[in-house]
């Protein structure tokens, strides 16, 4: 049972960006200083951060608590609640993940916090990514 109530939940929720987010600002910021094309939020499944659609390539930058970083370690003392809505975030990100690389794309995976703390070291790993040789240019 959730300790707030549905208006209060409500609105707690309504505050939290989805899009947009400081590590997603920071990643766009040194990519356009790079001056490298990509798309923000392209809509298709998984609705992902960034995508480089002529490399078939989309970055997820997901949120340590929502998608479940440390789901194991605080699963027990979560609510109910909670500890069902952070599983069913986790099965779908799998999902997503699993649908969209039958469907040809290469799928990068960032938590939020990680790039915070070194966004620099996180966007290397994105032009590392982009320019290995295995990866076909569809442009």
């Amino acid at each position: 049972m959730d300790k707030l109530t549905k208006k209060q939940r409500s609105f707690n929720m309504s505050q939290i960006k989805s899009k947009n987010t400081k590590p997603e600002l920071l990643i766009f910021s040194l990519l356009d200083s790079a001056k490298i094309n990509f798309e923000k939020h392209l809509p298709i499944m998984g609705k992902p951060d960034i995508a480089f659609p002529e490399k078939m390539t989309l970055v997820f930058i997901d949120g340590e608590f929502w998608h479940g970083k440390y789901f194991k370690q605080i699963e027990a003392s979560l609510q109910p609640f909670w500890s069902k809505k952070i599983s069913e975030n986790i099965k779908r990100d799998r999902r997503v993940r699993r649908k969209l690389r039958k469907e040809g794309w290469h799928v990068l995976h960032f938590w939020d916090k990680q790039i915070t703390k070194s966004p620099e070291k996180s966007f290397k790993r994105i032009i590392r990514f982009l320019e290995n040789k295995d990866i076909p240019d569809r442009s």
